[in-house]
């Protein structure tokens, strides 16, 4: 009796462990196939170009202020460090390079990503979660409307369309930001900060950034769509208190998954 109290104590630990690793799984599995069919939805939905333009215009458009405002501080700040970390050995000319760098390979995607989690994705989550709640999206099965073609689908296109694209605004924002504390406030060189700018950027350090705002745009939309569209199956809270759980778990979740992802493509792309 004695030894197998013993052996279900020690089970314990390994059931709870084997029971999240189940969960989390289980949960990932089923977000690829919620965006394998909001993908599929994105050809053969014929009315999801107006749709698309309305998502480009919310996550786009209306996030060139605070990706801009993020931008330039991010740049005045990694200027000002770089370079008084750069003038204790001299080499204050390659503070161009050190800005360019670090914010198109990795500071521009990843903030990028991050602040249009807490502004649009957590926006995508809770109107989702709000028609789960109010059954708007089971009145659009009844007129059979697709609910991932009309909801889905036209957020991830407009997503891909606009990461990116908001990635290249910050890195252009933060270069100059970067000019800003490196040159105009410490009396750096101007023709020598751009000199390296355009000397120590290749296509493939742009292109790295690219793909990893492609990445992102991918993950962030579809946490954010699937915590909001499967609100009702939450065990931690039902109806309001659920689409805010929902919200708090999706941005959350999204910010996690792109640093992680941006750590994995990072040590591959190198």
């Amino acid at each position: 009796m004695t030894q197998t109290t013993t052996e279900n104590r020690l089970a314990q630990p390994l059931s709870l462990i084997g029971k999240i690793m189940l969960g989390i799984i289980g949960e990932a599995g089923a977000m690829c196939i919620f965006l394998f069919q909001g993908i599929l939805h994105v050809f053969s939905s014929l009315g999801i170009f107006s749709k698309t333009v309305k998502e480009l215009y919310f996550i786009g458009v209306k996030s060139i202020t605070v990706i801009g405002l993020i931008g330039i501080f991010t740049g005045m700040v990694i200027g000002l460090q770089t370079y008084y970390a750069l003038s204790k050995f001299g080499s204050e000319g390659f503070l161009g390079a050190a800005v360019a760098l670090s914010l198109v390979r990795e500071l521009g995607p990843v903030l990028t990503a991050i602040m249009l989690t807490g502004r649009a994705g957590s926006s995508m989550t809770a109107e989702i979660g709000v028609m789960r709640i109010s059954e708007q999206i089971d009145a659009l099965e009844l007129m059979d409307i697709n609910p991932m073609s009309y909801l889905v689908s036209p957020k991830i296109l407009a997503s891909l369309i606009s990461f990116p694209i908001l990635t290249a605004l910050f890195d252009l924002i933060g270069i100059f930001g970067g000019y800003l504390t490196g040159v105009a406030l410490l009396g750096g060189n101007s023709g020598v900060y751009f000199h390296r700018v355009h000397t120590s950027l290749s296509w493939e350090d742009i292109s790295v950034g690219f793909e990893k705002s492609l990445v992102f745009a991918v993950l962030v939309c579809t946490v954010c769509c699937f915590q909001g569209y499967f609100t009702h199956f939450r065990k931690d809270g039902k109806g309001p208190e659920g689409v805010s759980q929902a919200t708090t778990t999706a941005v959350v979740m999204s910010c996690v998954m792109v640093l992680v992802s941006d750590y994995i493509m990072t040590s591959l792309l190198f």
